[in-house]
């Protein structure tokens, strides 16, 4: 059987788990049999800059489209047919040609906590150490706690959470949604709540980057989920509006009910001592243009927290 769909994924275990999800998704959607989906469906793993470089901030060395950035020329090449990405890597704009062609089913959005000695985030000392890469949970924290020491901690699940079990942190934080996805639910101490850790734009929601030209493939509809393309079309658009980036503190968080999406958005000072949040609606999530809506609504409601906020969210 010859290749029907190359699937281009990072090296990392949780990279490996979603593509590999993806890779059986698709292969459903096709009707390829379990036995041939290795070679019908291949995974074809790239090493990325974001991988390789494991010792600084993103936000220091071209921030976070360095996990995506060989993989998108890889697409462009036509040496792999889709990517897999976790959507909140995915930059703001697209490279000429590609396009985010379907958004899975959206795992848990949240943050999680996790400690070997403390039950909840607000059972932390005075001082402890939490370990984290993120701007947004760097500010995110500080804003409820300005006591807690933050230190950088990058690297894989793996070994961020073998350096939180050897105590070089008190406390780290990761994503629900990986977790998950690895299994590994039974180290976190508490979910955080939406409101006091409001997730980066699109956590939790997979995207499969396609060039322009495939996005009419016969499995891509199949793997959309429009609910969550909506929701995270429109903390996309806060993105955009809010330049977001490694080096920008924002969250967003869209979620539709009763025919309705509600998006909420913020930006905080790097070091959690001012917080800027807007929320908005979009009314009907069926209208034929809901898409665009709720990209307008994303941007519209950005713009009014930078303007809100100034030139005080860019960190130094």
């Amino acid at each position: 059987m010859s290749h029907l769909v190359r699937i281009g994924t990072r090296r990392s275990k949780l990279a490996m788990t979603q593509s590999g999800m993806m890779q059986r998704a698709i292969g459903r959607a096709l009707g390829v049999a379990d036995a041939d989906l290795a070679e019908a469906v291949p995974l074809v793993e790239i090493v990325t800059t974001g991988d390789r470089v494991q010792d600084v901030r993103l936000m220091e060395i071209g921030g976070k489209a360095l996990f995506t950035k060989e993989i998108e020329e890889a697409l462009i090449d036509g040496r792999v047919d889709v990517a897999v990405h976790s959507m909140k890597d995915v930059p703001a704009e697209q490279p000429f040609g590609l396009c985010i062609a379907a958004v899975p089913p959206r795992e848990d959005a949240r943050d999680a906590f996790i400690s070997e000695t403390f039950a909840s985030f607000a059972d932390l000392p005075v001082g402890a150490r939490l370990g984290t890469a993120s701007l947004r949970r760097q500010a995110q924290a500080l804003a409820l706690r300005p006591d807690l020491t933050i230190e950088m901690l990058r690297g894989n699940v793996d070994t961020r959470l073998r350096r939180a079990a050897e105590g070089d942190f008190d406390a780290i934080m990761l994503a629900v949604s990986g977790l998950n996805r690895l299994g590994f639910e039974s180290v976190i101490r508490e979910r955080l709540s939406l409101d006091a850790f409001l997730p980066a734009p699109g956590q939790g929601a997979l995207a499969l980057q396609t060039r322009e030209a495939d996005t009419g493939a016969a499995w891509v509809a199949a793997l959309n989920d429009p609910l969550t393309a909506l929701a995270v079309a429109a903390e996309r658009g806060a993105m955009t509006a809010l330049e977001g980036s490694c080096r920008t503190a924002i969250g967003a968080h869209a979620e539709a009910l009763d025919g309705r999406l509600r998006l909420t958005t913020e930006i905080l000072a790097p070091d959690g001592s001012a917080r800027w949040r807007r929320s908005a609606e979009m009314n009907d999530i069926h209208a034929p243009d809901a898409m665009a809506q709720a990209r307008t609504l994303g941007l519209t409601l950005g713009e009014a927290v930078r303007e809100a906020a100034g030139d005080q969210m860019v960190t130094s």
